[in-house]
């Protein structure tokens, strides 16, 4: 099996989607504590179940990535893509309901709808 990086402009910039999610996930299975931080949440000492479920879903991120990279396959993107538009929504809904309406959450959601919007719009042609 030969890694396969592709030449076609949407394609590309699905892989680049894929490349920055397993990054992404990488980051939160490796530093569970940095991205923590950098969410603005702590663990309490006596409890680190924080600090699993961070690493979990930096693994299931990653490995998600890993597959979109090696199968290449529009439909494993479009899993990517769909994945962060829900997280996306998630965020709106925080921004409205929560009175979470801050720089940082607005860039967060920013990021989020350019790594959902990439591999969807190669998936459904739009790209």
């Amino acid at each position: 099996m030969e890694f396969y990086i592709p030449t076609e402009t949407g394609e590309f910039l699905a892989f680049c989607a894929a490349i920055v999610t397993g990054l992404l996930g990488l980051f939160a299975l490796f530093a569970p504590g940095t991205v923590l931080k950098l969410a603005g949440l702590q663990t309490k000492e006596t409890s680190r179940e924080g600090l699993a479920f961070v690493r979990s879903a930096g693994g299931f991120y990653a490995g998600l990535a890993i597959v979109a990279l090696m199968m290449a396959q529009s439909w494993i993107y479009m899993a990517i893509g769909g994945g962060f538009a829900l997280a996306a929504f998630g965020r709106i809904l925080s921004l409205m309901s929560d009175g979470s309406f801050s720089l940082k959450n607005l860039l967060v959601l920013a990021v989020q709808a350019v790594l959902a919007g990439l591999p969807l719009g190669y998936a459904f042609g739009f790209i």
